[in-house]
């Protein structure tokens, strides 16, 4: 796993089960996959210990660390959540 970048959260999130990760205004937020294919909207990261997706509009980058892109396939389940 490659750390990707790091962000500030725009607003609180909180997911609809455990596979998201909840943060609060203004966390960091380091994002380790941008997903494609059916859910682009959802990034994966983590907040402190915490790992999961969360709605990457949700995220002000501030920083990168690697311009290398891993294209992971998404869960079709992932999108009935929104």
């Amino acid at each position: 796993t490659v750390l990707m970048c790091r962000g500030k959260a725009r607003q609180d999130f909180t997911g609809p089960d455990c596979r998201f990760v909840n943060f609060k205004k203004g966390e960091a937020v380091y994002v380790y996959y941008k997903l494609i294919g059916k859910s682009t909207e959802l990034w994966a990261g983590s907040v402190g210990s915490d790992f999961g997706y969360f709605p990457k509009d949700l995220l002000e980058i501030n920083h990168n660390y690697s311009n290398d892109e891993l294209e992971l396939p998404t869960d079709v389940s992932l999108i009935y959540y929104f």
